[in-house]
C-alpha cells in the first residue's frame, strides 16, 4: 500500500538477498521506521516485540526466520530448535505455526548434507508464503467489495459507515490486510466509505495503525473509544462491520484481538450485519471449539497500567494509568462464538461461519 506516495510492503528482501527488512510498527503512528532482520533472534523478537503484528504478516515473518536461522546451522536438529523459538512468542495467531510447519516441510525435503541447497530452498518457500498471502489478500477484498456494494445499494444512503477493531490493514498482512481489504478495494470502486475505528485498548491498535493506514490512503474515517461501537449501532451509525481473526475454528468460531466479542454481542442486539475476514492459513482445522481450545495469550500488565505517547516537546514518553497497587489483566484475545458472525470473508469466498461451509469452501 502507500507511504507518502510510495508502496511499500510490511516485509520484502533486502538487496543483499538473505537480511529480510520491516517496518517497525511500535514506532507508528509518529514515526515510520524500517528495521533489518538479520538472524533468527532478530525475527523472534519482532514478533514477539510486536514490531510485526497481525497473524498473516506473524506467519511470514516467522518463515524468513528460519531462512535467517538456516544461515547459522542447516541440521534438522537446528531448524527443528529455530522453529521452537519462533513458536513460543505468540500462541494465539495460528499462521505462525502453520508457516512454520510448512516451512519444516519443504526443508527437510532436502538432505542436511546439501547445505546450499537448503538455504536456496527456505528462501525460495518463505517468498511463495510471502506472495501467497498477498494475492489471498487481494481475493478478500474482491469478495468483500461485494458485500459493501451490496449494502450500500440497499440501505440507499450518502456513506456506507464500517466498523472495525483493532488493525487488520495491510500492516496486519504483507500487502492489503484482511478486514481492511474489502474497505481499500471499496474506496478505489468509488464508494463513499467512512469507517469507524476503534482505538483497541490497551495498545490502541486501532488508533494508532489503523487511523494511520486508511489516512495515507486518503480514506475518511473517526477514531472511536472502545465502549462507542454499540452506540453507534443503536443510532444507526453503523451500516457493517468487519473484523480479522487470528485463529478461526473450523466449526467458524473467532479468536480476534479483545473486545471483538462485545462487538459482535453490540451487532448481533442491532442487527448489523458483523464479518470476518481471514485467508484460508488463519482456520485451524484442529479445533471445533474456540472458547475451549484456543490458547489466549496474556500479555504484560504494563500494558493496561501505563499507556505511552509523544509529548508537546516531542519527547517519547511513558505514563502510568492507575494506582500503585492495583493488578490489572490482560488476555489480548477473546472468543467471538460462530453463531454471532454473519459470515465469513475468505480468500475462496463467503460463506456462512460453520463446519460444512468452510469444508465445502476448501475442499476438505
Amino acid at each position: 500500500m502507500i507511504v507518502k506516495g510510495k508502496h511499500y510492503r510490511t516485509i520484502w528482501l533486502s538487496k543483499d538477498g538473505w537480511s529480510v527488512n520491516i517496518i517497525n510498527q511500535v514506532a507508528l503512528p509518529h514515526k515510520f521506521i524500517i528495521e533489518k532482520l538479520k538472524t533468527l533472534k532478530d525475527a523472534a523478537e519482532a514478533i514477539s516485540q510486536m514490531k510485526v503484528r497481525g497473524a498473516p504478516l506473524i506467519g511470514v515473518t516467522a518463515a524468513y526466520g528460519i531462512c535467517l536461522a538456516l544461515r547459522k546451522e542447516t541440521s534438522d536438529t537446528s531448524i527443528s530448535s529455530a522453529a521452537e523459538v519462533l513458536l513460543r512468542t505468540r500462541p494465539t495467531a495460528v499462521n505462525l505455526q502453520w508457516a512454520v510447519a510448512k516451512m519444516l516441510a519443504f526443508i527437510k525435503k532436502i538432505p542436511e548434507s546439501n547445505h546450499e541447497e537448503r538455504i536456496r530452498v527456505a528462501y525460495s518457500s518463505a517468498s511463495k508464503i510471502c506472495e501467497k498471502d498477498v494475492i489471498a489478500c487481494r481475493k478478500i477484498g474482491k469478495y468483500g467489495l461485494k458485500l459493501i456494494r451490496s449494502i450500500y445499494r440497499t440501505n440507499n444512503k450518502d456513506t456506507i459507515n464500517i466498523l472495525t477493531h483493532c488493525n487488520a490493514g495491510w500492516l496486519a498482512a504483507v500487502d492489503y490486510g484482511t478486514a481492511l481489504a474489502p474497505i481499500y478495494a471499496a474506496h478505489e470502486d468509488g464508494l463513499p466509505v467512512h469507517v469507524w475505528v476503534d482505538e483497541t485498548r490497551p495498545r490502541n491498535q486501532g488508533a494508532s495503525l489503523t487511523a494511520w493506514e486508511l489516512g495515507q490512503q486518503g480514506i475518511p474515517h473517526t477514531v472511536i473509544v472502545d465502549n462507542a461501537g454499540g452506540h453507534l449501532m443503536q443510532k444507526g451509525e453503523v451500516d457493517l462491520c468487519i473484523t480479522g481473526t487470528d485463529r478461526t475454528t473450523s466449526n467458524g468460531d473467532v479468536c480476534n484481538k479483545i473486545g471483538t466479542y462485545l462487538k459482535a454481542l453490540a451487532a448481533k442486539d442491532t442487527n448489523t450485519p458483523f464479518y470476518v475476514a481471514l485467508p484460508g492459513s488463519t482456520i485451524d482445522w484442529s479445533m471445533k471449539n474456540g472458547i475451549k481450545q484456543v490458547p489466549i495469550e496474556e500479555r504484560n500488565s504494563e500494558e493496561v497500567t501505563h499507556i505511552e505517547g509523544y509529548t508537546k516537546d516531542g519527547s517519547f514518553s511513558k505514563v502510568r494509568l492507575t494506582p500503585k497497587k492495583s493488578f490489572a489483566a490482560n488476555p489480548a484475545f477473546d472468543i467471538t462464538p460462530a453463531k454471532l458472525v454473519t459470515a465469513l470473508i475468505t480468500d475462496r469466498g463467503v460463506c456462512e461461519a460453520k463446519r460444512s461451509s468452510l469444508r465445502s469452501l476448501y475442499k476438505r
